[in-house]
């Protein structure tokens, strides 16, 4: 029996309707339904990547096991015939095909699975792309994006200091100050940190500073747009929780 083109199997599986004549071959071949089969299972295979979107690349080393797989499904085939020492028996050898008689039905088969090996190659390396780039954007954690920073710069009283601060905002939508200071001595008290508008009519603590640096929430109900001032005070273990007015550092905010 002779088999579909496998040109012509490649568009039906790409979605090219099929002649009656194919159908009914298709009805009664086992072999050319079989590889129809395997051939829309490829491009499914290939088609389903496109949901994904963009996708971060995932490392080096992923697409080598790729080509590697990919050049041993193209590698495989029928080993040529060794030399018999027989007289005539390279001439043979070099022949073309078509010239020795049944060549052409006793190579489809070995060329169709051939074929149908490498496409086997491809989808298999087609779902690892998906399973690997997938798991690779599941895994992988958004980055905090940075909103705003300022340079701290030193009250008279507190020569020699120098500070940071860096707002940012993480994928839930909350928002903190990373604040960075140098002040040397430290002496008695506390250091704490504030957020004040520019005109110092309101201002908000946002925590102790414990060491040299430190990370604060930011109040869901605070505009950063009006608290623009970041400081960074000394309080005295009196219990009062209002702004001692010895600020070591403080400085705005400049928005990204």
């Amino acid at each position: 029996m002779s088999h579909l083109d496998p040109d012509r199997l490649s568009l039906i599986a790409l979605g090219e309707t099929a002649t009656a004549e194919e159908r009914a071959h298709l009805d009664v071949c086992d072999e050319c339904a079989l590889e129809l089969a395997e051939l829309e299972y490829t491009v499914v295979v290939g088609r389903s990547t496109v949901a994904l979107g963009d996708l971060q690349a995932p490392p080096e080393r992923v697409w080598d096991r790729i080509a590697a797989e990919v050049k041993l499904g193209a590698a495989e085939g029928p080993a040529p015939d060794a030399d018999d020492g027989m007289p005539g028996a390279a001439g043979a050898a070099s022949a073309p095909v078509e010239d020795a008689p049944g060549a052409p039905d006793a190579e489809k088969p070995a060329t169709r699975r051939r074929g149908i090996r490498l496409l086997f190659a491809l989808a298999a390396s087609l779902a690892l792309i998906v399973a690997v780039v997938g798991t690779w954007n599941f895994v992988r954690q958004p980055e905090p994006v940075e909103l705003a920073s300022a340079t701290l710069d030193a009250f008279p009283a507190h020569p020699g200091a120098s500070g940071s601060a860096v707002v940012v905002e993480k994928p839930d939508g909350e928002r903190q100050v990373e604040v960075d200071l140098d002040d040397g001595e430290q002496g008695d008290g506390f250091r704490e940190v504030w957020l004040i508008k520019a005109d110092a009519s309101a201002l908000v603590s946002l925590g102790v500073l414990k060491g040299s640096t430190g990370v604060f929430e930011v109040p869901d109900d605070i505009d950063l747009r009006e608290y623009v001032l970041v400081d960074i005070s000394l309080e005295p273990e009196d219990g009062d929780p209002d702004h001692s007015g010895d600020s070591i550092v403080r400085g705005e905010l400049g928005f990204a």
